[in-house]
């Protein structure tokens, strides 16, 4: 760390010399201009891009199928707004590959393809990204799916269970997209200020998000339980029921202290969410009692994978309760 002296010029403005070293490293000299980022006692300074867009590249020789998808995953999440997937030559089953992962990221497309590299772009600019609708979003789409997964489970309801397996996908679109945002106000301080949240904020955002799209996985997983098993009993299906009930309010009434703008009724909010965590563990040992007395193991063993999945999702929001405590308490 160095310290610098503010001047007094010309009677009324204030000035402060620049690190040498920094100034080095980062092309500022004489006429350069410098972009100052205010971040309520913080400010921030950074060099003026003539880059208006990030652009980034990667040699996919070789990659195929997961590998690829992964590639162009990490390359949207880390912030590029121009990708470009370069090779001696692309194959037809890269170019389908490319194709299929950016349909499921937000904003991405593809502006170019040649025989030796494929192009995309993201369309939208971080001002038009809102975290907070896309947060709700996923709160809503992830804990409906848990719910109907259940009841495709206890009503075997086969065409329920695809559906809920094919929303999966919308949220880990949204999951990725908040991702990609969050890393984006981590580089870039002026990003902060065109989204309308702190950045601060913004991790907490994206630490929920990652909790419930495991909500998600987990709906997802009891979807596909339901369509390997027939009808479970009735005894079975009411407490399995019970359980899920509980669960979900945790993520629940902790998404509602995430959001909360008053700190106060936050933390009671987070607090209430937290202090369930223990009847639901004893709800969960309950349900884990009555599925061992099943005679058929097969069947209570699957069961089973559907109580860890219900009371990971209590976690999960507990998780979540966390953040909003996070968020709620007062800057040091």
């Amino acid at each position: 760390m160095e310290t610098r002296k503010v001047q007094v010029t010309g009677g009324s403005t204030y000035t402060v010399s620049l690190p040498k070293d920094w100034a080095t490293e980062n092309d500022v000299s004489a006429g350069s201009v410098v972009e100052f980022h205010s971040e309520e006692d913080i400010l921030l300074l950074s060099p003026k891009s003539d880059e208006e867009r990030e652009e980034g590249s990667i040699e996919i020789d070789g990659l195929e199928g997961d590998q690829l998808t992964r590639a162009v995953m990490t390359m949207y999440v880390s912030g590029f707004d121009v990708i470009n997937f370069e090779a001696a030559r692309v194959t037809a089953g890269q170019r389908r590959t490319i194709r299929e992962a950016t349909q499921g990221l937000v904003g991405l497309e593809v502006i170019e393809e040649t025989g030796e590299r494929v192009v995309l772009q993201d369309l939208l600019d971080s001002s038009e990204l809102s975290v907070h609708n896309a947060i709700t979003r996923m709160r809503l789409v992830s804990l409906t799916m848990l719910s109907d997964a259940v009841t495709a489970l206890l009503e075997d309801d086969d065409e329920l269970a695809h559906d809920v397996i094919e929303r999966d996908d919308d949220v880990d679109r949204l999951w990725y997209m908040v991702s990609r945002v969050f890393r984006t106000v981590l580089r870039n301080p002026a990003a902060a200020t065109e989204i309308g949240f702190p950045r601060e904020t913004v991790f907490d955002y994206q630490s929920s998000a990652r909790q419930l799209e495991r909500i998600a996985d987990h709906a997802t997983k009891i979807a596909n339980i339901a369509l390997e098993i027939g009808p479970v009993g009735e005894s079975v299906a009411e407490v399995l029921s019970d359980l899920q009930t509980a669960a979900v309010t945790v993520p629940e009434t902790a998404m509602d202290a995430l959001l909360e703008d008053d700190p106060d009724e936050a933390v009671a909010l987070a607090t209430e969410a937290r202090a369930d965590l223990p009847d639901i563990d004893e709800r969960a040992r309950d349900v884990d009692d009555v599925i061992r007395d099943l005679d058929d193991p097969e069947l209570a063993q699957s069961l089973g994978l559907v109580v860890d999945s219900l009371s990971r999702t209590a976690d999960y929001g507990g998780n979540i309760a966390e953040s909003a405590l996070q968020k709620a308490a007062p800057s040091p």
